[in-house]
């Protein structure tokens, strides 16, 4: 099979998963009975998504290589530095501002992950230029998550949803940059997997302990579907296991804009499943098609030519 084909299959696979992740996170908390105010017990559920994800992680490579995958001392430090960014900062934001905003709205504001990922690259970790066309793709991203939040009443920025959602996307901006700097020298699948343990256990550290302290109920007020609660936190955790492994992969074999070319497919997929999945079809209109149109002109214009990473 043609390599181009390879690279098309495996990004459209990540980013119709993490597109799914839009309304499965919601319908999660649906089938969980955990409130948009339950902060910590939105954190440890998400917690839980990324334990299980980075013991499925380690778990099906340790059964194809026939060993068990484990990390050596020189792999500490990058599992505990993307920890930080790629799952506790990244989806504390996340999940926390999902509960406050809608499903469609989340989706287009995470698309701004692949210009803070520019940002962090060209001036922060100076692995890159920033030349004129990133600096145009970036203004035309940003001017459609204006769009996005423009109400009759004038403009509207949600702190606790669409504000915290962009933090999120931050955090992924730097860990991007973090996983091309690091799967040079580390095995990219274990780098992905412990971090998610590490991470994921933080989390549920986390939660737990804002529970304990606010005095709130660890259990659901009400009673659960169990079969189709653990499916979707199943679900999620597959989205996060396979989904970040393969574009890891992805990003070491190849360009970055050749690869993040394929992101603007996210807020496109979010959008779609949200509406069909959630009922928010009614959110879909004029203003959505053309903050989405722009977002993907943005990223468009931002990989015209391809990144040239500096040789460490």
């Amino acid at each position: 099979m043609h390599k181009g084909l390879l690279v098309f299959g495996g990004a459209f696979i990540c980013c119709f998963l993490w597109g799914s992740a839009f309304p499965g996170i919601k319908i999660g908390y649906r089938l969980w009975n955990i409130g948009s105010s339950e902060t910590f017990r939105i954190i440890r559920f998400a917690g839980i998504r990324f334990l299980l994800a980075g013991v499925l992680v380690i778990l099906f490579a340790s059964l194809l290589r026939k060993k068990p995958l484990l990390p050596g001392k020189a792999d500490l430090k990058p599992i505990f530095i993307l920890s930080i960014y790629q799952t506790i900062g990244q989806y504390v934001f996340f999940y926390v501002g999902l509960a406050h905003t809608t499903g469609v709205n989340s989706a287009v504001v995470d698309s701004l992950t692949t210009f803070f990922a520019i940002i962090v690259s060209c001036l922060i970790m100076r692995m890159e230029k920033l030349t004129a066309a990133k600096i145009v793709g970036c203004i035309l991203g940003f001017a459609g998550v204006v769009i996005i939040n423009l109400t009759p009443e004038g403009f509207s920025f949600r702190p606790l949803g669409d504000g915290l959602v962009a933090l999120s996307a931050l955090c992924y901006g730097v860990s991007s940059t973090l996983i091309k700097k690091y799967s040079a020298r580390h095995d990219t699948v274990l780098l992905s997997g412990y971090q998610f343990i590490f991470g994921g256990a933080v989390m549920i550290a986390i939660g737990e302990a804002g529970l304990l302290i606010s005095g709130s109920s660890q259990a659901p007020s009400q009673s659960i579907e169990l079969p189709k609660a653990l499916l979707i936190l199943v679900y999620l955790s597959l989205v996060s296991s396979v989904a970040y492994t393969l574009w890891g992969i992805l990003l070491k074999h190849n360009d970055v804009s050749t690869i993040s070319i394929f992101g603007f497919m996210n807020p496109v997929i979010g959008v779609v499943l949200s509406a069909l999945l959630l009922g928010e079809g009614s959110e879909l209109g004029i203003k959505y098609i053309i903050a989405l149109l722009l977002i993907s002109a943005g990223i468009l214009t931002v990989n015209k030519a391809p990144f040239k990473f500096r040789k460490s």
